[in-house]
């Protein structure tokens, strides 16, 4: 599922290719998606991203607003007429085409007026002031990887970069939020901004689907300390990682390092 560093990545390239340029045509290829009308002959003024969610803004003071969820990515395509398989949405231009290509149909796009369609939760990457986290968390009890990934808190965190921060920062993912110290949440804060920066610089995490807007795979697959590495020797202390359900969704960790009230 693309992340923040993957969702910053397409933001950051999208740049690079289609601000102050106007679209020339819309395609829904998959029904799925519904209706997306009245964006051809719009210029594209700029490009946003806040959490997992992408914004094409329109010089028209409209936007249209991206969730990629399980799958989705965007190509960029200088030309050809054929399309790759699982293409969704084509939105041409003069000099090329975005697709939108999602194998499990998940991914929505929408259309707002500027601001609408983005995520309540608060964006790690905002500022460097991360001390709202310990605020949030004061009269909460749920478990410190749910509460990262509970989007209408925390915009941008997913399943990868959760196990990675709590395995850095040495933190029992089942650990109660209203537990923690502000020492723990300052090095909770540290490591994620560490993390998500690292992970932008690599163009993203490829451990499936995922390629940037040019087709490549991102790198940050290299530096996974955790995440998909069940069975194997962990780096720090050589136990072996374990994989358990948390919430419904597998989570990866080392019980030694990561035993008891962490943040040690």
């Amino acid at each position: 599922m693309p992340e923040l560093p993957e969702v910053e990545t397409l933001c950051r390239q999208l740049r690079q290719v289609i601000v102050g340029a106007e679209i020339t045509k819309t395609r829904i290829i998959d029904a799925k998606l519904g209706m997306i009308t009245g964006i051809a002959g719009e210029t594209v003024s700029g490009i946003r991203r806040h959490g997992k969610a992408l914004a094409i803004e329109l010089a028209g003071n409209r936007s249209l607003v991206l969730h990629f969820r399980m799958t989705g990515r965007l190509l960029w395509q200088h030309n050809g007429n054929g399309l790759l398989p699982h293409t969704r949405l084509v939105v041409s231009f003069v000099h090329g085409r975005v697709s939108l290509i999602d194998p499990r149909r998940f991914a929505t796009v929408t259309v707002h007026k500027k601001g609408n369609g983005i995520p309540l939760g608060r964006d790690p990457l905002d500022d460097g002031d991360l001390s709202y986290l310990e605020e949030m968390a004061q009269h909460c009890t749920l478990p410190i990887k749910s509460f990262l990934m509970d989007q209408h808190r925390i915009a941008g965190i997913g399943n990868i970069y959760a196990c990675e921060i709590l395995h850095q920062a040495r933190m029992d993912p089942w650990r109660r939020v209203n537990t923690l110290s502000p020492d723990e949440w300052k090095g909770i804060a540290e490591v994620m901004q560490k993390i998500l920066s690292r992970a932008i610089a690599c163009r993203g995490t490829s451990v499936s689907d995922w390629r940037d807007l040019f087709g490549k795979e991102g790198e940050y697959q290299g530096h996974l300390l955790v995440y998909s590495r069940e069975g194997a020797a962990c780096y720090g202390c050589g136990e072996e990682v374990i994989r358990k359900k948390l919430s419904g969704r597998g989570t990866y960790y080392c019980p030694t390092c990561q035993h008891g009230e962490g943040g040690s």
